[in-house]
């Protein structure tokens, strides 16, 4: 027990300067010299944390001095830093199981190893043991202005990824790390409709269109849309119903399901919906739907704004100018100034379905 501690004394005072690490203790809850910090970034539903500890530069060389290149590097300071990820991932398009890792660092002067160990408990890398390695990669670094603190950062988050970027002294290394979010969600929803979100029809509709958005079950897609409308007949739940039902060539059952969806509907309701469908990027369901819309009543400004929008969709801007006016002289007074800049919109010819 004795050597350990000043093994771990040993290694605080290598990165903190002997006259700081007086401040600290092995046995107690004191001041470290190298704060702990932990960051997590979200990635779809996958969540990513870092928990390490920050040396600070203090003037000193670091890369090729302290830390001698070719030898493993614990990657913060004081215990084992620390990743996890709460689903599978890729790490540089490598594949790596959900779960807690050890991580380590191997420092070069043009390349550098990134190391995920299974053994996520130990101080420092002094116990490492490549034969406990689930993964390693090599990466580039890139030369920076100083960075006095050890930081961890999660760049160019997308919905499918992220880069994570050690920085300390004038040195970067980033690693990419990718997530199969669509995959990884379809699998979460079976369990999240066992909830008690179960019993709320939005819930099963809202997976039904997640899974058509993406491509994914189609098959699946139609059972939750089913479900939906057995737990509430109604507008949104019998157009979901006719989507999936067109994703699997369906397509009289489709048109069966969407005809009642709008006969449910007020014709605002079934606007609304439309121009939703049009922010998702789902224009020619949207102008189908305004089609099919319009006929419940041609004269409302309801009527009017859709068929501006159809006209816009074909280039006729005349036509469109046109009937947004009536749409504008037609709506509700808090909605004519929305109305009016739409008429201004379509003279300057911009695209009002965008």
């Amino acid at each position: 027990m004795r050597k350990f501690i000043g093994v771990a004394l040993l290694s605080v005072a290598l990165l903190v300067g002997s006259a700081e690490t007086r401040a600290q203790s092995a046995l107690l809850s004191l001041p470290r010299s190298s704060q702990h910090s932990r960051t997590t970034q979200r990635i779809g539903i996958t969540d990513i944390t870092i928990d390490y500890h920050r040396p600070l530069v203090g003037g000193r060389k670091i890369f090729g001095g302290l830390l001698a290149y070719g030898q493993v590097w614990r990657a913060g300071a004081n215990e084992n830093t620390i990743i996890e990820f709460s689903d599978p991932v890729s790490i540089e398009g490598q594949p790596l199981a959900k779960g807690i890792y050890g991580f380590h660092m191997i420092p070069g002067e043009t390349s550098w190893v990134v190391i995920f160990s299974k053994n996520a408990t130990s101080w420092g890398s002094f116990s490492y043991d490549q034969a406990e390695d689930a993964l390693r990669v090599t990466v580039k670094p890139q030369f920076i202005e100083n960075e006095e603190a050890l930081t961890y950062d999660f760049d160019n988050p997308k919905p499918d990824s992220t880069v994570v970027t050690m920085r300390w002294e004038k040195v970067a290394v980033p690693f990419k790390i990718g997530v199969n979010t669509p995959e990884i969600v379809e699998q979460s929803l079976q369990n999240q409709l066992r909830g008690r979100v179960q019993f709320e029809w939005a819930a099963w509709e809202e997976a039904a269109n997640y899974l058509l958005d993406n491509k994914l079950s189609t098959e699946e897609a139609a059972k939750y849309a089913d479900h939906s409308v057995d737990l509430e007949d109604r507008f949104e739940t019998e157009i979901t119903k006719s989507r999936a039902l067109t994703a699997l060539g369906r397509n009289q059952e489709a048109l069966v399901a969407r005809d009642k969806a709008i006969s449910m509907a007020t014709q605002q309701e079934v606007h609304d919906f439309g121009r939703g469908l049009q922010f998702k990027g789902r224009q020619d369901e949207a102008l189908d739907l305004f089609r099919a819309n319009i006929k419940k009543d041609p004269n409302t400004w309801v009527a009017h704004n859709e068929a501006a929008r159809i006209a816009v969709a074909k280039g006729d801007f005349d036509t469109a100018i046109k009937e947004m006016k009536l749409a504008a002289s037609l709506a509700p007074e808090p909605l004519k100034a929305q109305h009016q800049d739409i008429v201004r919109r379509l003279e300057d010819k911009q695209d009002i379905n965008r």
